[in-house]
């Protein structure tokens, strides 16, 4: 019915032209022929110029309407391929300084600008695709129906089965309906037959091709905590064994000349002082290795906090008290109340204070010590005008210490007990001014 629709309108077009075309030429041709008949001619000639004319008029008429009717069919055809992605083809004559030309010449414009939207459609998509295929975390691309349409190669390893196999089948059968229903960032067992761990989804959506679809996308969170404990682990043991091994050297090396000394049959006459002095560095780099080993002891078994409503001012007055190498300011509003550990939040503000004690000690200054109330929190600040914390990223990492007397368990043990706490500390240099701040900030219950 649309081409015999299509035909028709067609035809309509093309007998309209023709129509055009005969009533431009009837006016002459009935003139030509009237002079032909009222003039003294013979009859066979009148018939054969009349019949000349016609035909000619006839044949100009048809030639007209096609002349007409091409170019259109032209410029129809190649708008056909280019709906079609077609972009091989191009218009002849496409000159801009004539009606006909420069519908040509626009025709091969717009070719040209959707052939090079197609090359770059073409080339994003495919950088997108490779994009998906060599990230290490796994995405599905589901339309409105739950069905999937897209997975890359690492959601197939997730589940197991090649892209073929998993498309057009359900969430539910594959087992991730679930992530398409819960809260988007909530970590949350998969079962999945051959798969374990624990993920983080996070979903998008977009449209494709006017219908709505999902984007999900899963994270292995086991498999970064893991990673980051491992790092930890080798932190921990690499600073255990940097520090043991300062211990053992020297206590191996004197036992070593001690035993070659003991064995001479004539021994030196300062033999016992060599002794003494021996053994005094064996039980002083033992007794250095005990404290290091408590230290880590302490830091590890750190109990959970035992809360009691504290208030805010008078602990941290006391502590500001105990400093007594540099003055302390103290600002804040009485009457701050907080569900604290007491001890473990006053060693963390004594640990805090006389860190900027120390910063002080080669410069005139003060440390300030403050604190804010808000609506469920509460935010101390110890700062000094001390010389910054060094750019570094071990300022938190245990047994790690930038003086040279400091055992490097102070930060990680504060840092231990505001996250306890369900807080957080932050040590960083001063914006606009010099010295460094800690900010501990603690909830109020």
């Amino acid at each position: 019915m649309a081409s015999e629709a299509r035909t028709t309108r067609r035809w309509r077009y093309e007998s309209r032209l023709l129509a055009f075309a005969l009533l431009a030429g009837l006016p002459a041709v009935l003139a030509t022929l009237l002079l032909l008949v009222s003039g003294d001619h013979a009859a066979r000639t009148i018939w054969t110029v009349a019949g000349v004319i016609v035909i000619w008029w006839l044949v100009v008429s048809i030639a007209l309407r096609d002349a007409s009717i091409h170019p259109v069919n032209t410029v129809a055809n190649l708008l056909a391929a280019l709906r079609e992605g077609d972009y091989s083809v191009r218009g002849r004559g496409a000159h801009p300084d004539d009606a006909l030309g420069l519908a040509m010449y626009e025709v091969n414009a717009l070719r040209d600008t959707l052939r090079e939207q197609r090359l770059g459609a073409i080339e994003a998509s495919a950088l997108l695709r490779c994009a998906m295929e060599e990230i290490d975390v796994a995405l599905f691309a589901f339309d409105d129906d739950e069905v999937l349409v897209l997975a890359n190669r690492a959601g197939e390893q997730l589940l197991n089965a090649p892209g073929e196999h998993l498309i057009g089948r359900r969430a539910g059968e594959l087992g991730l309906s679930d992530f398409l229903r819960e809260e988007v960032g909530a970590g949350m067992g998969m079962s999945i037959p051959g798969v374990e761990g624990r993920w983080v989804a996070r979903r998008s959506t977009f449209r494709q091709r006017g219908r709505p679809m999902q984007l999900l996308v899963l994270t292995d969170v086991g498999r970064v905590l893991r990673a980051e404990e491992r790092q930890a682990w080798q932190r921990i043991v690499r600073v255990m064994g940097h520090e043991i091994n300062n211990s053992l050297a020297p206590i191996s090396s004197i036992a070593a000349s001690l035993a070659e000394l003991s064995g001479r049959a004539e021994r030196p006459a300062d033999w016992d002082q060599d002794l003494r002095r021996g053994l005094d560095v064996i039980a002083g780099r033992s007794e250095a290795l005990t404290r290091f080993m408590a230290a880590f002891g302490r830091l590890a078994r750190l109990p959970a906090p035992e809360r009691s409503s504290v208030d805010v001012a008078e602990l941290v007055r006391r502590v500001a008290a105990l400093e007594t190498r540099a003055p302390v300011k103290v600002t804040g509003r009485d009457g701050v109340r907080a569900l604290l550990d007491t001890d473990q939040v006053e060693q963390a503000l004594i640990n805090l204070v006389a860190n900027a004690a120390d910063a002080l000690r080669d410069s005139e200054g003060e440390v300030a010590v403050s604190w804010e109330e808000g609506a469920n929190r509460v935010t101390i600040r110890v700062v000094d005008d001390g010389p910054g914390v060094p750019e570094s990223a071990n300022l938190f990492v245990p047994f790690f210490t930038t003086k040279p007397s400091g055992s490097g368990i102070g930060l990680a043990l504060c840092r231990q007990i505001a996250e306890g706490h369900g807080g957080s500390l932050v040590l960083r240099n001063r914006v606009g001014a010099r010295g460094a701040e800690a900010v501990m900030v603690l909830p109020k219950g």
